[in-house]
């Protein structure tokens, strides 16, 4: 067999050379990106001659508060038209808050980036002004503190200083245009004029800023919710943080209803006055006769409730997206100004790795245009069914996790086997103590129950992504149809693994195949564009904005340990039966080329998705498994070799990733722009206070604390014990009076691969933001798999009068041979069944 060292370099060889081979052939190919509002300056520069020709002029019209499920022919019709004949999406507006403000969005718009304005004790979102006479914005300290003050280094002012410093003409419209218009210090770039109250003045205004302005940006107005007014703000006014929504979106709280909410304009009469502004601007567009790139886009909510909000551009129909979601109908507010400066070709005066957002792109779509809204109504319908119900579906499944791991470590040892007897001697049909036959069956149906129930566990995670193949959430009552949903998928892939005889008996089979499962759900769903983990219980929410594709971190956890499992599961008959070799084989090329290859490129090409902390996580994990399937020690020398190869992944794909064009990387190439722009430190603080506030409230907390320490403390102890009597200790009833560490006998790479996990979380938890997470949904598969392979292994210990497992009968030592106390895992006792 060649030395370890060869083979770690041969490994690392072949995974570097895949990388290069998936990673740079894409470089330079845009095929793939659909033409779309961006496209008209490019088109202008291909044809230029010799002279540069001026490009078409850019009309943003800005909302807020208007979303898909206003629009109807009658009282829309400007609306009902755009979206018949133009291109539509749904605009994703998180700002910092888990709602978005007028303020708010405006300020994104102009910064390229999350802004956030001053927080008042009462909740309420800022008025937007017109600017003062000095054309300054109101406010703008405000907003300048505020966004210093958040976890996001936007920079305010950015598209207004990029227009001014390239010298095209501007015009606002509003005092929202006066906040996207900005420039750093405040004042409006360009002209600005008062919004007018007449829609007529409004077309006449219109047209006459497009008669003399590259860019034109309208504030046609706003829809509030009742009782969620905008409010003038005063210098007095209480800050507090009354209105802090940093988390996950939750359903708006009770309004108290008084006479300015009775006195307030309903929904649909403030939507009719917006489209009759809508319709006016359009008319004005229209009227130029200039070939204009129009962009309407709703860019803050109309409560404290988060909503999917409207986007729509003239041109051919279809649908809009952007390289930032990489979904078809999703864009974000953060993507409108990279949209403007492209659409003017002035993208280069805006500062290097200031935008996050990436331009908005128009896709053909065959659908007509009532479908095309309807699928994105029906869109945003699942995103607010799902966003209510994540909370209290972690609840449950730690509870369940919780409940499991008490189960074993109370209820399964001799104490709890007392308590049993005890309640058996009470009831009517009680009768003397049990006879050994009884009690052996009495061991095989607690472990029968115990394999399933853990089984049932771990199936869970997959089973949340699979719900989504049903339309749950257009039910009268969704979450009454997706409980039992979830529930029946997590039984089918139980049925899967613990139907099949073959499996039953292999103590790593029903592990194996839970764990292929997953990894299977979750890498094609990837490879895919993760149409199943969007908006799912346990994978991004659409109305976060945390990601859109690839691995978020629960996910990614989900998937790292299926796969390390589902390796070790592979392999380990082949380290039973002494073939070291030929399992470091597969575990090297099937397992890490394959598997740690596929998720990482499936992690991180720009086609698929994008995780910074996929890469490290995948090759320390398998790395790890390689050395300990060839049988050597992992000593500190290549732990610290296994920690530089994760690392070094990570940096080559970055790297790689930067080379491409711009508008094609992904998160990894511009977090490399960002860290030579110098905004690394901005990023780490922002990742690390993402950490803490997670770590120190949420789910996710609840489950990696009280899952780990009842694991170590509760089950490490009494495992421990269990361990070392030559009997089984606690748990002798169970196990025939084997000894449990027979199991490492029987399942030999169990351990080492616990130790590859352990390590892969670790990295998990070290690299990325909300790190926390990666251990603690780690450990929530992990653990009921390693509950179900016990069970498996005391099941085939209680089978056979000789206690050995009918698939390693060499876990039986021969007759008359006494096996060593100390290395051999063989049963020191006679394992008979009493």
């Amino acid at each position: 067999m060649p030395p370890l060292s060869l083979l770690l370099r041969r490994a690392l060889t072949t995974l570097t050379a895949l990388l290069l081979a998936v990673l740079v052939t894409p470089v330079g190919a845009s095929a793939d990106v659909p033409g779309g509002l961006a496209g008209a300056a490019g088109r202008a520069a291909a044809a230029e001659p010799a002279e540069a020709a001026a490009p078409p002029a850019v009309l943003l019209v800005g909302v807020t508060g208007l979303r898909w499920d206003d629009l109807s022919a009658v009282g829309t019709p400007a609306l009902a038209e755009l979206a018949a004949t133009g291109a539509v999406g749904s605009a994703v507006v998180r700002s910092v808050r888990s709602f978005t403000c007028p303020s708010a969005g405006w300020l994104a718009v102009g910064a390229g980036g999350r802004a956030d304005d001053t927080r008042v004790a009462d909740g309420s979102c800022r008025a937007l002004t017109e600017p003062d006479a000095a054309g300054r914005v109101p406010g703008w300290d405000d907003y300048v503190a505020a966004t210093d003050a958040s976890a996001y280094d936007s920079r305010l002012g950015l598209l207004g200083d990029a227009v001014a410093s390239s010298g095209l003409a501007a015009t606002g419209i509003g005092p929202g245009a006066a906040v996207a218009l900005a420039g750093a210090d405040g004042r409006v770039v360009g002209e600005h004029v008062d919004r007018p109250e007449g829609v007529d003045d409004l077309r006449d205004a219109t047209a006459a800023a497009l008669a003399g302005s590259s860019l034109v940006v309208v504030d046609a107005g706003s829809v509030r919710d009742p009782g969620r007014a905008t409010r003038d703000r005063a210098a007095g006014d209480p800050v507090g943080d009354e209105a802090d929504g940093s988390g996950p979106t939750q359903a708006d709280p009770a309004q108290e209803v008084g006479p300015e909410v009775v006195a307030e304009p309903d929904r649909a009469e403030q939507v009719r006055a917006l489209d009759a502004r809508l319709g006016a601007v359009l008319d004005a567009a229209r009227a130029s006769g200039a070939d204009s790139t129009v962009l309407l886009v709703s860019v803050a909510d109309s409560g404290r409730r988060a909503h999917l909000q409207v986007a729509a551009a003239t041109g051919p129909a279809g649908l809009l997206g952007s390289a930032s979601t990489r979904q078809p109908g999703l864009l974000q507010t953060t993507d409108v100004a990279p949209t403007v400066l492209d659409a003017l070709g002035i993208r280069d005066h805006a500062a290097a790795g200031a935008l996050v957002g990436a331009p908005v792109r128009a896709a053909a779509d065959d659908r007509t245009g009532a479908e095309r809204v309807a699928a994105l109504v029906d869109q945003n319908r699942r995103a607010q069914a799902v966003a209510p119900r994540v909370s209290g579906f972690y609840v449950l499944w730690v509870g369940l996790n919780l409940a499991l791991y008490a189960a074993v470590t109370v209820g399964l040892t001799r104490r709890g086997r007392s308590l049993l007897a005890w309640v058996r001697r009470r009831s009517r049909a009680a009768s003397a103590a049990p006879h050994a036959d009884q009690e052996q069956a009495q061991a095989h149906g607690v472990l029968e129950v115990l394999r399933v129930a853990a089984v049932v566990v771990a199936s869970i995670p997959v089973a949340t992504f699979l719900a989504n193949l049903v339309p749950w959430w257009r039910s009268g009552e969704p979450g009454w149809v997706l409980g039992p949903l979830v529930a029946v998928f997590a039984l089918v892939v139980s049925a899967a693994a613990c139907a099949v005889p073959a499996w039953r008996r292999v103590p790593l089979g029903p592990v194996g195949v839970v764990a292929a499962i997953t990894a299977t759900v979750l890498g094609l769903d990837v490879a895919l564009g993760a149409r199943l983990s969007l908006d799912s219980l346990m994978g991004p929410g659409s109305l976060v904005a945390g990601r859109f594709y690839g691995f978020g971190n629960p996910a990614l956890a989900l998937f790292v340990t299926a796969t390390i499992l589902g390796a070790v599961a592979l392999v380990d008959p082949l380290v039973r039966r002494g073939r070291r070799r030929a399992a470091t084989a597969v575990v090297a090329l099937t397992g890490l080329l394959t598997l740690g290859v596929v998720s990482g490129i499936v992690s991180t090409t720009p086609t698929t998705g994008a995780n910074f902390g996929g890469p490290p996580v995948v090759v320390a994990g398998f790395l790890v498994l390689v050395v300990v399937t060839a049988g050597a020690r992992l000593g500190w020398r290549r732990l610290v070799l296994v920690v530089g190869a994760g690392i070094s992944a990570s940096v080559v794909l970055s790297v790689l990733d930067w080379l491409r064009p711009a508008d094609e990387r992904t998160h990894l190439g511009r977090f490399v722009e960002t860290v030579l722009d110098g905004g690394l430190g901005g990023v780490l603080l922002r990742k690390a206070g993402t950490n803490l506030r997670i770590l120190l409230g949420s789910e996710q907390t609840l489950l990696a604390i009280g899952g780990l320490l009842l694991v170590v403390i509760l089950l490490g102890r009494p495992a421990r014990s269990a361990l070392r009597a030559a009997d089984g200790g606690p748990y002798a009833w169970l196990s025939g009076g084997a000894p449990l560490r027979a199991l490492t006998h029987d399942a030999p790479l169990l351990v080492g691969g616990l130790t590859a996990l352990g390590v892969a979380l670790g990295f998990g938890f070290a690299i990325n933001d909300s790190g926390v997470v990666v251990p603690a949904t780690g450990v929530g598969l992990a653990v009921p798999l390693l509950v179900a392979a016990c069970a498996t292994w005391l099941l085939g210990r209680t089978a056979r009068p000789g206690g050995s497992t009918p698939s390693a009968p060499s876990a039986a030592p021969p007759a008359g041979r006494t096996p060593q106390p100390v290395r051999s895992s063989t049963p020191a006792r006679g394992t008979s069944a009493p």
